[in-house]
């Protein structure tokens, strides 16, 4: 609590009381000249009240500390040039190789719990053991048409796009942004997503988690509890990540304040891009490729000649190797139908530090769909339902903000007006 100290002398009158300061006392709370509170209030920033015995203006105690609050948030921001978002949801420090969630550590929470479980945690900072998901008919059924409706060829993103759009028109609530309304929807949403992709394989009772729905969306291969287990440790290292290009998508269209569907929507859209989500395909065909071929030599080799980058190695977050990654492949040392695409991943590895280069979760989960006998586009799939939940926690912080923050202005480079009319 803020304690204010009047200007005026010792036992002197106070207009203002304890809830009202003077110019002076506010000034100085803001760290401003006198003149600039004035601006504040002809901006409509600042309230202010006329002191009866004429020595000035007046302003709410509470109205000022929450003024300077923000303009303290402001001012801690980033260097000139360079976008920066407050979350207190994940974060990364660097040099660390690791990362945590609401100050707890990602790798270890995941490991523990399910993934349900972890996007809870991040959502509302509670752990609810226990928690399962479920499909609403209506919104499932709808999903289900749409999907059904796309060409044979439609890739998975296409299929999740889709889905979610069809899920929002059968949610009369989408409007609603109250945090109880936006939670109900991902808790809806992120199993119809599941349950709206075609089955490769026969679908199977099990114990309710989300990841045995996704499994028979992946492969035709029988699930086993383990190969279940590590499924569900990817989804909970991937919930969120920072501010990953399709999470910042999130947080500009929940500036708009656009609906959790729309907001999920803009995340997938700039997850479609190849520079973002396409790193698991590649890493899938690449280790596929090494064990097809007999060595990592080789096919490292035409990747650097032919000035590709080897997929499934370096991230700008982290020095060492992704702590995801290494969670998720230590793991899968448990899974015997792993051994092979672990050897071969671990070949390239070790091409690579050469380079100075360390694994990334692509690769991880690369070995993941490999051995699992998914196809090249699951990691996506993997991928794009577990940061479903990321997306939905940035959007619910996003809506506490002002609105329509996220306007910067641009630097026009064209031709000067006035130029003649075409």
């Amino acid at each position: 609590m803020l304690t204010v100290m009047s200007d005026q002398p010792s036992g002197s009158p106070s207009e203002a009381g304890p809830h009202r300061i003077t110019t002076q006392e506010a000034a100085r709370l803001l760290g401003v000249k006198p003149a600039t509170v004035y601006a504040y209030v002809s901006r409509g920033q600042l309230g202010s009240r006329r002191d009866p015995a004429g020595r000035g203006s007046t302003f709410d105690a509470a109205e000022v500390e929450a003024l300077a609050r923000r303009s303290r948030r402001e001012a801690a921001g980033p260097a000139a040039g360079e976008l920066s978002v407050r979350t207190a949801l994940t974060l990364i420090e660097p040099g660390a190789d690791r990362y945590w969630f609401r100050g707890v550590d990602a790798v270890e929470l995941a490991s523990r719990y399910a993934f349900e479980e972890v996007a809870e945690w991040l959502w509302t900072g509670t752990l609810a053991r226990g928690a399962r998901f479920a499909a609403p008919p209506e919104p499932l059924a709808a999903a289900r048409r749409a999907v059904a409706a796309l060409p044979e060829h439609s890739g998975p993103l296409d299929r999740l796009r889709v889905a979610v759009a069809a899920a929002a028109v059968a949610d009369p609530l989408r409007f609603d942004l109250s945090e109880e309304a936006v939670l109900g929807s991902a808790r809806c949403l992120i199993p119809t997503l599941v349950a709206a992709l075609p089955e490769a394989g026969p679908a199977r009772a099990g114990d309710g988690r989300l990841a045995w729905g996704l499994w028979s969306r992946l492969t035709a291969l029988e699930p086993d509890p383990v190969a279940l287990d590590v499924l569900d440790l990817a989804l909970a290292l991937l919930v969120d990540h920072d501010l990953a290009a399709s999470t910042l998508a999130v947080r500009v269209a929940a500036s708009a304040r656009a609906h959790p569907y729309a907001v999920v929507s803009a995340g997938l859209g700039a997850l479609e891009g190849p520079l973002h989500g396409a790193a698991g395909r590649l890493a899938h065909r690449m280790l596929a490729e090494v064990l097809e071929r007999g060595g990592a030599a080789p096919v490292v080799a035409e990747h650097l000649r032919a000035g590709r980058r080897v997929p499934g190695f370096g991230h700008r977050l982290y020095r060492g190797e992704d702590p995801r990654s290494r969670a998720l492949s230590g793991r899968l040392e448990e899974l015997p139908r792993a051994a092979s695409a672990l050897g071969a991943a671990r070949e390239v590895a070790a091409v690579m530090a050469r380079h100075g280069l360390h694994p990334n979760v692509d690769l991880a989960l690369a070995v993941l769909t490999v051995s699992c006998g998914m196809t090249a586009e699951a990691g996506e799939t993997v991928f794009a339902v577990a940061r479903t939940a990321g997306w939905i926690a940035h959007a619910l912080e996003e809506y506490q903000e002002r609105p329509l923050r996220m306007r910067p202005s641009g630097h026009y480079t064209g031709p000067r007006p006035p130029r003649p009319l075409p």
